[in-house]
């Protein structure tokens, strides 16, 4: 069984997303604030992911509107789908935080990390890969399989450059998109995005920022994870 909170394709990120099994409703929330939830009072762990940032051979940097965002001392652990291209930015992702997990993406020649990466985050068994792997890019059949072979809750993966969000055979897939909108062969102008997860026990509030006329956007979607017998 399927259940899709993202569609595919060349539309904008409000149009991508659809409301079906897990809440999604458009949100502007300060990281500041995401360090519980106030109707229960319950610590939860902030969870940046966001890769393809392709500097500086396809764009100069980060936009400062998301720089502003990402602000030391907030976020508990960073998952990076690679393509970093530069030792630089992986440095600039340890000043944000501490724990930076990355992956290697295929403009990664030069850095030493790994292609897989499994690692739990409070109740979730997470999987970490770039993408280049999957082919068709993005197929969910081909990421599904990957799923199992790594037995993992969440897939994350990169390489298409846009934000995806679904769930598929019980578990959630993760696409958060390029930081800096880098062009692909077969995308000209993809529209800049990141994710950030809290997560506490088995819910997560998965917040996707995008970037829309130089200024940052939020959306939320809710998702929680099944009950297995």
């Amino acid at each position: 069984m399927s259940i899709f909170l993202g569609y595919r394709g060349s539309l904008s990120v409000e149009n991508r997303i659809a409301k079906v099994a897990c809440s999604l409703v458009p949100f502007v929330r300060p990281f500041s604030s995401l360090t519980k939830y106030p109707s229960q009072g319950l610590r939860s762990m902030l969870v940046l992911v966001i890769g393809d940032f392709h500097i500086p051979d396809r764009k100069h940097s980060i936009h400062p509107a998301f720089k502003n965002l990402l602000a030391p001392g907030k976020i508990q652990h960073i998952l990076c789908t690679g393509n970093l291209t530069t030792k630089c930015m992986y440095d600039y992702l340890k000043l944000i935080c501490g724990d930076v997990h990355v992956v290697k993406g295929e403009y990664d020649e030069g850095l030493d990390f790994p292609h897989t990466k499994v690692l739990s985050v409070g109740n979730f068994k997470i999987g970490l890969i770039n993408g280049y792997q999957i082919v068709p890019w993005g197929d969910q059949q081909r990421l599904a399989m990957l799923q199992r072979q790594l037995d993992v809750d969440i897939l994350i993966s990169g390489h298409t450059h846009q934000f995806e969000a679904y769930e598929y055979g019980g578990r959630f897939f993760i696409n958060p998109g390029s930081a800096t909108g880098a062009f692909t062969p077969l995308l000209k102008d993809p529209q800049p995005s990141f994710v950030l997860l809290d997560i506490q026990e088995g819910v997560i509030q998965l917040y996707v920022y995008t970037l829309v006329d130089d200024e940052h956007k939020v959306a939320r979607i809710e998702y929680r994870k099944p009950v297995r017998t």
